[in-house]
């Protein structure tokens, strides 16, 4: 059972996603939410509008959530994204010390969190973070497929 929570940080991280894809970048959306289930900040993909290498969904989401609560610590929250962090992302929510992240899509060419990598686990590090993966998984698939076949032909 996928708590309530998450479910309606997901829906928003979804039309977040969909912003983006309608401002030209690929249509990713972030929401972080404190303990207490309470959205403290959002982000979409900005690469494009910003000319930003780094303007990923789960980073400008971090760099608010870290702005909205005086601190880069973000222990005790959750990162929901509509795709599975890449390795940039996963690194940032692990130093941020995020403790939970929650993914729609898989990302079988770039995730760092199950798929290609599993560096959100990794036992190596002195950090890691729960993952709960797949939540409305086919929503955020579709996005990211509609936007990339209007692309590619």
């Amino acid at each position: 059972m996928i708590p309530a929570a998450d479910l309606a940080a997901m829906r928003r991280a979804l039309e977040l996603a969909e912003i983006a894809g309608n401002a030209g970048d690929v249509p990713v959306g972030a929401v972080v939410m404190d303990a207490s289930g309470v959205v403290i900040a959002e982000g979409q993909n900005l690469r494009e509008v910003d000319h930003d290498p780094t303007a990923h969904a789960e980073v400008v989401a971090l760099r608010r959530a870290a702005a909205a609560v005086g601190s880069w610590h973000l222990a005790g929250c959750t990162l929901v994204v509509t795709l599975e962090p890449c390795l940039m992302c996963a690194g940032a929510l692990l130093q941020a010390r995020v403790s939970r992240l929650v993914f729609g899509a898989w990302d079988d060419k770039a995730g760092a969190a199950g798929s290609m990598y599993d560096v959100v686990r990794d036992r190596r590090l002195p950090y890691r973070a729960e993952v709960v993966a797949g939540v409305l998984a086919p929503e955020a698939s579709a996005l990211l497929q509609t936007f990339f076949a209007e692309r590619r032909p």
